[in-house]
């Protein structure tokens, strides 16, 4: 949410493809008691829609280290990590998982099979993506389950990648975020959903937020 303090120097470094990381917390409306001044919501996207930006929202520990590294390597433009002030489960992953979060986005979870429904999500919104995969898996649905912790990181990989993630013939796609919704139509296109913002937060606990908001924390 901070980032509205430092807009001008975000932009500025941006512009001049200054080599600077910038950590913001308060990363969506997962804080609700500090009420919606503290709560961001368009501020996600107007970063990823920024040139020469490059961001992340990492869900755990493990997406959040790889993103500090991907930020000191990188020569060519700020970095910014959004981070959450919950607190997160951290996500079991094989060897080639971790290895793929360098590449923005990637698959977290399969049913097995040809996927029939893929759930997107990032930073503190995975563990319900997760725990709605699980449930519909249940009922017979093959579900995918990406992560998508830098989305410039992602639309920078070759056309191949990007569609072994996202196959453009799955069309059933719902994107979970708790920040304007707007951003993610680019992903699930016309026939996805998204869960998301559609307007300000609200000052009170996580789960009335979530209630007033249409935003299901413990099932989509």
């Amino acid at each position: 949410m901070f980032v509205e303090y430092a807009r001008n120097a975000a932009r500025m470094a941006a512009l001049m493809k200054a080599r600077q990381i910038m950590v913001y917390t308060h990363d969506s409306i997962g804080l609700g008691e500090d009420g919606p001044t503290h709560q961001a919501v368009e501020q996600l996207a107007s970063l990823r829609l920024t040139p020469n930006f490059s961001t992340w929202r990492p869900c755990d520990q493990v997406e959040a280290a790889v993103g500090w590294k991907l930020a000191i390597e990188r020569q060519h433009g700020p970095t910014a990590l959004i981070l959450s002030r919950q607190n997160l489960a951290q996500v079991e992953r094989t060897p080639e998982q971790v290895k793929a979060i360098a590449r923005g986005g990637y698959i977290l979870k399969d049913s097995g099979g040809k996927p029939d429904i893929i759930l997107i999500a990032t930073g503190s919104e995975m563990e319900i993506t997760l725990q709605a995969a699980e449930k519909l898996t249940g009922e017979g649905h093959n579900v995918r389950v990406v992560s998508l912790p830098s989305t410039d990181i992602f639309d920078a990989q070759e056309e191949a990648y990007r569609e072994s993630v996202l196959p453009s013939h799955v069309t059933a796609r719902v994107a979970v975020e708790a920040g304007i919704a707007d951003y993610w139509y680019k992903y699930v296109g016309l026939k996805g959903a998204i869960i998301g913002m559609t307007g300000y937060g609200e000052s009170a606990r996580l789960t009335n937020c979530s209630r007033t908001l249409a935003l299901p924390w413990k099932i989509l």
